[in-house]
């Protein structure tokens, strides 16, 4: 079983990957770490900025990791926000079963109403730096464009809307057996 979390920024992808990890002791794999692995080795002239760019770059090696343990009956978390829209596209039907997709996003309200503890959370799991770009617009912009873009193409959105908590516990026992 391949998990693909996937989302707008600061929705939790890293804390959900993590809680799964724990639970479910399933192999990790972070984007990010990915990303800044070829970005400081210098075998990518992009940046950590460079969002599309690097959504382009890195799918392809995601794509194929995934397929690679989906063959090899492995099961592995996969995290980050370098997915595309259309990513059902590059996998035939046979491997299809064996991924399940989560994306976060928040509502506009709940944004609205939680933006001081979402920008406390962001360091919870991973040491980031201060992202003095992170205002309540550009959440809002971030989450509208994530809803859109995967519902557009029929992909189901986990809306955080109310409770974070009871959101993401429901994530965790999906069969309530802790079977997916």
């Amino acid at each position: 079983m391949i998990i693909l979390i996937t989302g707008a920024s600061h929705t939790g992808k890293t804390l959900l990957a993590q809680k799964m990890l724990g639970k479910y002791q399933y192999p990790y794999l972070s984007i990010d770490h990915l990303k800044m692995g070829l970005i400081r080795s210098g075998n990518t002239g992009l940046t950590p900025k460079d969002d599309e760019a690097l959504t382009e770059y890195l799918w392809p090696i995601i794509r194929e990791i995934m397929k690679t343990a989906i063959e090899n009956r492995q099961n592995l978390i996969v995290e980050g926000c370098y997915i595309p829209f259309r990513w059902r596209q590059d996998f035939d039907v046979r491997y299809l079963p064996s991924i399940r997709f989560i994306c976060l996003a928040m509502s506009e309200r709940y944004i609205e109403n939680h933006f001081d503890e979402i920008i406390g959370y962001e360091s919870e799991i991973e040491s980031r730096l201060v992202d003095a770009d992170c205002r309540m617009d550009v959440l809002k912009a971030d989450n509208k464009s994530i809803i859109d873009g995967f519902q557009h193409v029929g992909e189901q959105i986990v809306l955080i809307d109310s409770d974070y908590e009871k959101t993401i516990e429901k994530l965790l026992g999906v069969n309530g057996d802790g079977s997916f």
